[in-house]
């Protein structure tokens, strides 16, 4: 199989997510799912009444791969397999989103200070009517962090856009002491996972 046969769509602006299919020497395209940024968010984000965190992670995950097959269909684009993620933090059983601002940024982190949360992410792959998905669930461990961490984190901007208000591949790294799981899943794309759903469409990485 060559390079551009095994090239895929990645339906993600994530930075990160790029960086780790780089890592594993995956050809991609981005497929930009939202031109303007100024439209608002892709899919309704909000978690439905009751719905568990494993359920809602992979529900979004399929979601946003099923938009990027409309897409690639209405804009009569080459058919190739599309990747899509979802990163979500759950802290004492609940969701924790993206923060609105800095404010609500410190509010997460001083609850997440010293104690334990999970982070959940979907992967989904889909090729037309085929959609594959796994999940991987990782555990993260943050030493007890005083008012000040917390405010110079913040004001470095680095929290705002990412479930959980942190990033572990950033400055956040310094605060975490233990972890258990998929690193490259809590950064938001774990590769064994990933790995395992592009060999269900005969796409080999080496």
């Amino acid at each position: 199989m060559s390079v551009s046969d095994k090239r895929i769509y990645l339906a993600s602006r994530s930075p990160r997510r790029r960086d780790l299919l780089k890592q594993i020497g995956l050809p991609y395209e981005l497929l930009l799912l939202r031109e303007d940024l100024r439209r608002g968010p892709d899919i309704d984000e909000t978690p439905l009444p009751d719905e568990s965190p494993g359920v809602y992670v992979l529900r979004m995950a399929q979601e946003k791969a099923a938009m990027a097959v409309r897409q690639i269909a209405y804009r009569r684009l080459p058919q190739k397999p599309v990747l899509a993620a979802d990163t979500t933090v759950v802290f004492d059983g609940q969701i924790v989103g993206k923060p609105d601002d800095a404010e609500h940024a410190a509010r997460i982190l001083r609850a997440l200070s010293g104690r334990e949360h999970q982070v959940l992410t979907a992967v989904a792959l889909a090729l037309r009517d085929q959609v594959e998905t796994q999940i991987s669930v990782s555990s993260v461990w943050f030493r007890e962090m005083s008012d000040a961490d917390i405010r110079r984190y913040c004001s470095s901007g680095e929290p705002l856009d990412k479930a959980g208000a942190y990033g572990i591949q950033g400055r956040a790294g310094a605060f975490v002491t233990r972890i258990t799981g998929s690193y490259s899943g809590i950064m938001g794309l774990p590769l064994a996972e990933t790995v395992e759903l592009l060999q269900k469409f005969d796409i080999a990485v080496w």
